[in-house]
């Protein structure tokens, strides 16, 4: 198979979590500005999960960018984070409904955490399948050793203050709002 077929895939996944996650964003019930207020929280939640699908869908047009050949075990890797992304409209509805409920924080941040460990398990299978050239592109990967640490921090914290894990995830979403511009450059430099 060739790469252009697994991105195409995985773009279609993206397209399609998107629109479910927006479909779950209700009509306000009149027609004024008030209307607005009651959705506040579910339109919160759905502009950081939306904010992590681009953040998703960039760095894993990237990530394949770097890849020469693609195997099975990278497609099962890479069916493994679609997963978990598809999970995001489920949660950010649960979580945009229920703003101040620890359980709907909690589970949000694990489904998070979750597709960053996927991501790197696809970037890790990638390299063991000889992306040589993406170790060295990735280098020390800070902020991917921080933002688990950074999930893990808010999904302990949600059942105290749900709304300071919902600060962590957005400020996990911040730090890799700019993308990750090393393979980017690695491919530059390369070509």
């Amino acid at each position: 198979m060739n790469r252009g077929r697994l991105e195409a895939f995985s773009d279609g996944v993206l397209a399609i979590i998107i629109t479910v996650m927006v479909l779950e964003l209700k009509v306000p019930s009149g027609d004024t500005l008030a209307a607005l207020a009651p959705m506040k929280s579910a339109f919160l939640a759905y502009v950081l999960s939306f904010v992590y699908v681009g953040i998703y869908w960039n760095n894993h047009h990237h990530l394949v960018q770097t890849v020469k050949h693609v195997t099975g075990a990278i497609m099962w890797a890479n069916l493994h984070l679609l997963f978990w992304l598809s999970l995001f409209p489920v949660v950010t509805a649960w979580a945009g409904n229920n703003p101040q409920a620890a359980w709907p924080a909690a589970i949000y941040g694990v489904v998070l955490l979750a597709a960053a460990l996927a991501y790197l398990i696809l970037q890790k299978t990638i390299v063991r399948l000889g992306g040589g050239e993406l170790a060295k592109m990735i280098g020390s990967d800070m902020k991917g050793r921080l933002s688990p640490l950074l999930y893990l921090s808010g999904i302990a914290l949600a059942f105290a203050h749900p709304w300071i894990a919902e600060l962590l995830y957005a400020l996990v979403a911040a730090i890799w709002l700019v993308p990750d511009r090393r393979i980017e450059r690695g491919m530059a430099n390369n070509a």
